[in-house]
């Protein structure tokens, strides 16, 4: 009886061996390799095709006899492999993080035999963003610096006026530009293998300006203009005040009645009715931290009957210091105006603007400004 129960197993065994051996062959080439489609990894998305993919993401390429693939590009740079990720007719594969510097737009699988198979697939790569400057005043033959996202080289830079500026300096989120003769007010272009975009902040923004010394007018601060021959200068005339603020002393620094005002009626009336679409902007360069007091800055109604100037301003706090170099300061309009309440709304007479110190703590001022103004936040 053992003896019969010895030859049982070994006939099981071996119908097990011709089973599997069966099974193997199965999984053998029978014919060329091929890709019928790439989706997503999750199970429960499994029918969410793609025709492209971003950086990093794990992908799951469906197909036939792909067990041999040894290799997978995705253009110019390839991917790593996990040789458990890879069966007959499955290979999944994460898409590189890396730049591509040819972008062909497929993916191509590299096999034992050396064979290779291509297929349509794009890398999505986002195409340039743009925050903003740290000063949209630079003069000609400077360097401005641009922020953002996706500054990835090949790259230029051009400004209105169709030149295109030297780089100097060139990270994912940062991109430093020589300025160029000829360029003009207007958004900056910036051009990338993944794609072109058009800045919605302008370089040298000279729209809806409310404060300018070019020329000055006003009730306050003639004393204080510097000559646009000034080597400090970024677009022609501006206001430099130098003194020791005490606390809580009254210093009016620019602005004046809307009668007295050359650009009284440079505030758009859609920035009133929508502030929210709006920013404040302005240049700022401290020689000095400003790091004591308070600037406040009001818009509107500036006298007859006067608002509480002690709750309607808004105010703009220290600390902050520039280092000595200009930049633009942002503010959203419709914080700026979130306490007018003193005859605020459309003014067919026009628009007083008052900016002044007043706050506590005293402030050995050196500090120079410029191009107050009132902007959309999306370029139209």
């Amino acid at each position: 009886m053992k003896f019969l129960h010895k030859i049982i197993l070994v006939v099981l065994l071996a119908a097990g061996a011709v089973s599997l051996l069966a099974s193997c062959k199965k999984e053998e080439s029978t014919g060329a390799p091929r890709i019928d489609y790439v989706r997503v990894t999750r199970p429960e998305a499994s029918d969410s095709l793609l025709v492209g993919a971003g950086q990093g993401q794990l992908i799951a390429i469906m197909g036939d006899n792909l067990q041999d693939a040894v290799e997978v590009w995705f253009n110019d740079q390839p991917a790593r492999l996990t040789p458990t990720y890879i069966t007959k007719t499955t290979l999944l594969v994460s898409v590189p993080s890396q730049i591509p510097k040819t972008v062909s737009n497929q993916i191509k699988l590299v096999f034992k035999n050396g064979n290779t198979l291509l297929y349509n697939f794009t890398v999505q790569i986002g195409k340039p963003v743009m925050s903003g400057m740290v000063s949209e005043y630079v003069n000609a033959g400077d360097v401005a610096t641009i922020r953002g996202d996706f500054f990835y080289e090949p790259l230029t830079v051009t400004f209105t006026g169709g030149v295109a500026g030297e780089l100097v300096s060139v990270k994912d989120q940062e991109i430093q530009v020589k300025v160029p003769n000829g360029a003009l007010p207007g958004p900056i272009t910036v051009k990338t293998n993944f794609g072109e975009t058009k800045s919605d902040f302008w370089f040298r923004d000279n729209r809806n300006l409310l404060i300018t010394s070019d020329p000055w007018s006003g009730w306050w601060g003639q004393d204080m203009v510097v000559s646009g021959n000034d080597p400090l200068a970024i677009s022609g005339n501006f206001l430099r005040i130098t003194k020791n603020i005490g606390s809580w002393a009254w210093t009016e620094f620019a602005g004046g009645k809307e009668d007295a005002l050359a650009s009284s009626h440079n505030l758009p009336d859609d920035a009133v009715i929508n502030p929210s679409k709006y920013n404040l902007k302005f240049e700022i360069n401290t020689l000095k931290p400003y790091n004591g007091n308070r600037i406040k800055i009001m818009i509107g109604q500036i006298n007859g009957p006067d608002p509480d100037w002690n709750t309607e301003p808004y105010f703009w706090e220290p600390p902050f210091d520039t280092k000595g170099k200009w930049q633009t300061v942002t503010v959203p309009f419709n914080e700026v105006v979130a306490h007018y309440t003193t005859n605020w709304g459309l003014r067919p007479q026009g628009y007083g603007v008052k900016v002044w110190f007043h706050g506590p703590g005293s402030l050995d001022a050196d500090i120079a400004f410029d191009n107050l103004r009132v902007v959309p936040k999306v370029d139209k």
